[in-house]
């Protein structure tokens, strides 16, 4: 027994991090003295439904898969797909059995935030965006939702444990508790004290609706300290009403008096369409947990091919396949013996040979950003209708 309920790293490396029936069906093939060669297949949909998803994961994926005597090839970290394989395992049905309960978890997980996170970098393309969800997740996984917002393009993120795994700096200034610590009429002691205390590469951000109407506290915050970077509004759903108008407001109110340069920020429940309606009047979001409480992706392993020949269990397509990219940002599968489209690029690549990751390959953060800001503009991904 443990004091926290956390499966630890040794766990999954080991491939203890699994199902029983793997476990059942290791001891009945061995038992049997099979153990076939075998080609198998992550994948969400079997046909291209016209949905973009975002991969993620890849980079736990690898290490989990490096060591054993397998070869395989996925779409690289950041990369759109939309159906078909976006990973493919070849080797000994037992040399990789265990481990498809790990794989599919980092995998579905990541790519299920990443995806989420990819629908409101895109709909506030040119604004400040943050990830603030990791509160609503089990703590275990809070580097992993991080990452992946960061993969999807979002500027930064609140947690400071992820920031450690990542080796980034975690992002934030002052939660309402410390300006409820100062008490009701004292909003500005609460602000001054924190301008004077935190280090001067800090943004200086006043939190601005914690006792009193919004743009009571902006200007209040605006007029009390020596230096004001922003203003932050958080305001509960049920004090809200029109959140555009108080923002506009809020702009007006800071224009008027000469404190043009203090720019806004809005947290607070949003997602996409919040983001789509606020972006010209607010210069950055805090997102929460419409990033971190993302879906998985529902991700499965197939075998799709026995000792060379095609096969598969009912409802799935059997028989080895490629995904490509088209010129006009499409996304096509089709058979390993079929010719690749015109023009189209092979999204499955080398990741392991022999156990070994393949030289020269970029498991990094930012080529995983880098693909991803690319394939979103090629494939028109969160273009406004």
């Amino acid at each position: 027994m443990t004091d926290f309920d956390i499966v630890g790293a040794d766990a999954i490396a080991e491939g203890r991090a699994t199902d029983a029936y793997f476990e059942r069906t290791e001891e009945t093939l061995e038992a049997a003295g099979r153990n076939p060669a075998v080609v198998a297949e992550v994948t969400a949909d079997q046909f291209s439904e016209g949905r973009y998803e975002l991969l993620a994961g890849v980079k736990d994926a690898a290490h989990l898969l490096s060591g054993l005597p397998v070869d395989v090839d996925s779409i690289p970290e950041g990369r759109l797909f939309d159906g078909g394989p976006v990973m493919r395992i070849s080797g000994n049905y037992l040399d990789f059995a265990r481990y498809e309960t790990a794989l599919l978890g980092f995998l579905s997980h990541a790519s299920g935030v990443a995806t989420a996170a990819l629908d409101v970098r895109t709909a506030a393309p040119d604004s400040l965006v943050l990830s603030f969800g990791a509160r609503h997740v089990h703590p275990s996984i809070a580097a992993m939702v991080e990452r992946s917002a960061l993969v999807a393009g979002l500027d930064g993120f609140s947690h400071v444990a992820a920031g450690e795994v990542l080796g980034r700096e975690a992002s934030g200034t002052m939660p309402h508790a410390l300006v409820i610590c100062f008490g009701p009429g004292n909003q500005e002691s609460a602000w001054r004290a924190f301008d004077e205390t935190v280090d001067e590469s800090v943004p200086r951000v006043a939190l601005c609706d914690t006792y009193s109407d919004e743009v009571d506290e902006v200007l209040r915050a605006a007029e009390s300290m020596d230096r004001l970077d922003s203003v932050r509004l958080d305001t509960t759903a049920s004090r809200r009403g029109d959140f555009r108008h108080i923002l506009r407001e809020v702009r007006w109110a800071l224009d008027s008096e000469g404190y043009d340069e203090v720019e806004i920020f809005a947290s607070g429940g949003l997602g996409p369409a919040d983001l789509r309606g606020l972006r010209d009047v607010a210069d950055g979001f805090g997102v929460g947990g419409y990033v971190s409480n993302a879906d998985p992706v529902d991700f499965a392993l197939d075998i799709v091919e026995v000792e060379g020949e095609a096969g598969a269990k009912r409802g799935k397509l059997g028989g080895v396949k490629e995904v490509y990219r088209t010129r006009d940002g499409g996304h096509e599968i089709r058979r390993r013996d079929e010719p690749a489209p015109e023009g189209g690029e092979a999204l499955l690549e080398p990741l392991i040979r022999g156990g070994e990751l393949v030289d020269g390959i970029d498991l990094y953060l930012d080529a995983a950003a880098a693909r991803a800001e690319a394939d979103a503009e090629l494939c028109g991904y969160g273009a406004d209708p």
